[in-house]
Parts: C-alpha cells; sequence; structure tokens
C-alpha cells in the first residue's frame, strides 16, 4: 500500500521520499469487531484500579479470648477485642482487594493492532516526515491544523521518542495526544479520529511485528 508522505505544516515532500510503501500485512489487515472488543475490553479492565484492602475482623492480630465475664460486670457482653466496636478492631464489611486483570493471547494483541492500524489506513491516516517544528508554538501548530482541516480528535505518533517541541506545542491542544511508537495501542487508535504517523514510527510498527 503506497502513501503520500507530506510534512507537518501540509506541504508536499518532493523527491523520492513523497511516497512510503506500507506493510500490507501490518496496515492492510481487515479489521475485526471482534477482535478490536476483545482487545480494548482487555486493555480498560487491567488499567483499573482497586479499593485500597482494609483489616477485617479476622486479620487483626488482638486475642480472640473472651476478656470479661459473661455476666456481674455491669457492662455489654463481648466477645474478643477484634470485633469493630473497639479501637484497633476490624472493620465491619471493609473495602476488600479485586483483582481486575485479564489474560489474552499475544497473538490476539498483536492483530488487535493491526486491524486498529488497518482500519485507520482506510480512512483517517496521514504520514508525515517528522514532527520537528520551525517555530514551536500552540498557537501557530492549531492554525496549521486548522488549514489542513484536522478536526476533532487525532493522535500523533512518532518514532523512538515524541519530539520535544512539538509535544511542548500540542500540549494545549484539546483533543491532540502524542505517543511513542511502543506506546501504540488499540484503544488510543481507536478512540481518535485520526492518526498520524511520522516515516519513523511507521518503521518502528512494522519492525515490531516482523521483527
Amino acid at each position: 500500500m503506497k502513501v503520500k508522505v507530506q510534512k507537518i505544516d501540509g506541504k508536499a515532500v518532493s523527491g523520492a521520499g513523497g511516497n512510503i510503501e506500507l506493510d500490507d500485512a501490518v496496515f492492510g489487515v481487515e479489521p475485526r469487531a471482534d477482535i478490536l472488543h476483545r482487545v480494548v475490553t482487555w486493555q480498560l479492565e487491567n488499567r483499573r484500579g482497586t479499593a485500597r484492602p482494609t483489616r477485617e475482623r479476622s486479620d487483626v492480630a488482638r486475642t480472640g479470648a473472651k476478656f470479661g465475664r459473661q455476666k456481674g460486670s455491669g457492662n455489654a457482653r463481648h466477645g474478643d477485642r477484634g470485633a469493630p466496636i473497639f479501637i484497633g478492631g476490624g472493620k465491619a464489611h471493609g473495602a476488600r482487594k479485586r483483582d481486575f486483570n485479564q489474560s489474552l493471547n499475544k497473538k490476539v494483541r498483536a492483530l488487535g493492532l493491526k486491524m486498529a492500524l488497518s482500519s485507520k489506513a482506510k480512512d483517517g491516516l496521514v504520514v508525515v516526515d517528522s514532527l520537528k517544528l520551525k517555530d514551536a508554538k500552540t498557537k501557530v501548530l492549531a492554525d496549521s491544523f486548522g488549514k489542513q482541516g484536522w478536526s476533532g480528535k487525532v493522535l500523533f505518533i512518532d518514532g523512538e521518542s515524541v519530539d520535544d517541541g512539538f509535544k511542548k506545542a500540542a500540549g494545549n491542544l484539546p483533543g491532540v495526544n502524542v505517543l511513542p511508537a511502543v506506546g501504540a495501542n488499540v484503544y488510543d487508535i481507536l478512540k481518535h479520529d485520526m492518526l498520524v504517523l511520522t516515516k519513523d514510527a511507521v518503521e518502528k510498527l512494522e519492525a515490531r511485528f516482523n521483527g
């Protein structure tokens, strides 16, 4: 699959670097809703946090022996000191730690990422030569996006690391997010309207599957 390469300001790249050949094994896979759903569900479930567990009656280190007489003291009848009504006792119906982590086969995860990239390659993929800016300012970058018609949610994926100037300039633009190639994932790709890859990102992503 051949795609035109442009500069971040929308200008065409001249010469041999004006086009890039995308690997059909990565960007030409037919998407399947069931695979994408499984991967997104796996991602979101593994992100879930859990409540900090509290110690209940059986968890506190207090004596279990009855500490007073059953009758004759004039006080209420009590058993062990671990009861919730005592200071240092266990909490009644306290928060418990829950494990939301799911397991998913690596091949399914890899296939899901290929399908997410392929879905954007059909509609919503732009390849740029790099994210380096001459004038790394938010206003300049916003004007450039407006001229190119880039609106809504846009995800930029760079190579080994994201260019610092672009990262700072895009940081205050609503709906614009940046990731290094190693952080590319199905959920973030699908939830954005447009995907912008650098040539380095394409190289890294293809090497990730073909290496």
